[in-house]
């Protein structure tokens, strides 16, 4: 098995040597691990990584190479001998869709809220499946690698069925790539469409007519006519969803940010998480520390900025209905008020959805968020791109 991480790293391109992986074993005989998986995970990539450039492509290759492993039924001790987060992983629980129909939800948000503030006084230990307590693989609202219809994910990395009404980790988001290189032009010439030219600034460009014929009345004598470089001056706000189900969605969406930065002069660009709230922000992993207030938002940029959101609007529809209904912060008016507010300032508005518009009925958050912005959502594809500059050129 440590062969095959050993193997799985090269072909990843991570340089590890035969004397790393020896040190590796040397370690593991020694008994620095520990049979503790947080342990070895630290052990082996202190190991075998020497560069921080190539901690992720460790992070992937370790997650498949460990993944299912099963416990030695002779082990003395069975319970120590399979790491914590492989048993997570093998316990992780893939109901049919008849279980799944048999699910009920708790019966709405307070009902929910109010059942698991019951849950954490009255729970006293772990627990793995079942239907009530907090745990991992069961069919209770609370917790990880379950299935429940509407619940809170507590202790999973990342996000699996997209039903969490709350979420109670600390999550972290990483920045969109601007400088990714598109594969075609074709996001350039959709966005080309919404264009506003003007002259403006100071006279750098040749006039050449103007010279030509200023020229002729100045009886060939030479007088250069100068004008300022004609620019797109249509201002544009992006907003840009990002983590949780968006991270199905970064390639599409970094090239989108990309082509935009290029595209538009006058570009203004934020973050939000599923639905917009009362605060923004600009850099991803500082986003706890430094927010832009929605308010400032409303009254800074003009009702002249056409706005553009990005995001799947696939969320919990308490996120879009109810107070507290994010599932990050406690929030005092729900997602929908905010929305209204902004729709309100900036009349030109569209919604990018990067979910085939052929599933979107299936999703009652997208249906919300397509009520809220009177049916201004377009697919995140080159005629969706296309009707949506056609409409914010109106």
């Amino acid at each position: 098995m440590f062969v095959d991480l050993f193997l799985g790293l090269r072909d990843a391109k991570v340089p590890v040597s035969i004397r790393e992986y020896l040190t590796l074993i040397e370690a593991v005989d020694a008994g620095l691990a520990q049979f503790d998986v947080d342990q070895f995970y630290f052990l082996s990539r202190a190991a075998l990584v020497k560069d921080e450039r190539h901690l992720d492509r460790f992070d992937r290759v370790f997650g498949k190479v460990f993944k299912g492993l099963e416990n030695d039924p002779g082990a003395a001790d069975s319970a120590a001998s399979i790491p914590e987060e492989w048993l997570r992983k093998l316990s992780e629980r893939h109901l049919t869709e008849d279980e799944k129909r048999e699910i009920e939800a708790l019966g709405g948000w307070d009902k929910l809220m109010e059942t698991l503030r019951q849950r954490l006084k009255e729970q006293e230990k772990r627990h793995q499946g079942g239907s009530k307590w907090i745990g991992t693989a069961g069919t209770s609202p609370f917790g990880a690698h379950g299935y429940n219809p509407e619940g809170v994910r507590i202790g999973q990395d990342k996000s699996r069925h997209r039903r969490a009404v709350k979420v109670w980790d600390k999550r972290e988001f990483r920045n969109l790539d601007d400088s990714v290189e598109i594969g075609t032009r074709n996001i350039k010439i959709a966005l080309r469409r919404l264009r506003r030219f003007a002259r403006e600034g100071a006279p750098e460009t040749l006039d050449l007519p103007d010279t030509i014929r200023s020229t002729a009345r100045n009886a060939g004598l030479l007088e250069i006519k100068m004008v300022p470089e004609r620019r797109n001056t249509v201002k544009v706000l992006l907003l840009l969803d990002v983590g949780g189900s968006m991270d199905d969605w970064i390639k599409v969406c970094e090239e989108l940010f990309s082509a935009a930065r290029g595209e538009f002069k006058h570009l203004e660009y934020f973050y939000f998480h599923n639905c917009l709230y009362e605060r923004v922000w600009k850099d991803n992993r500082r986003r706890d520390q430094e927010t832009q207030g929605v308010w400032d938002l409303l009254r800074t940029y003009g009702s002249d900025y056409r706005v553009v959101f990005v995001g799947d609007a696939s969320m919990s529809p308490y996120e879009i209905t109810m107070p507290g209904g994010s599932v990050e912060h406690w929030n005092e008016e729900p997602g929908a008020t905010w929305m209204q507010r902004f729709l309100q300032t900036f009349p030109h508005t569209v919604w990018l959805n990067p979910v085939g518009e052929n599933h979107w009925r299936y999703t009652p958050s997208i249906e919300l968020m397509r009520e809220l912005l009177s049916d201004r959502m377009y697919p995140l594809t080159l005629a969706g791109l296309d009707r949506a500059m056609r409409e914010l050129s109106h």
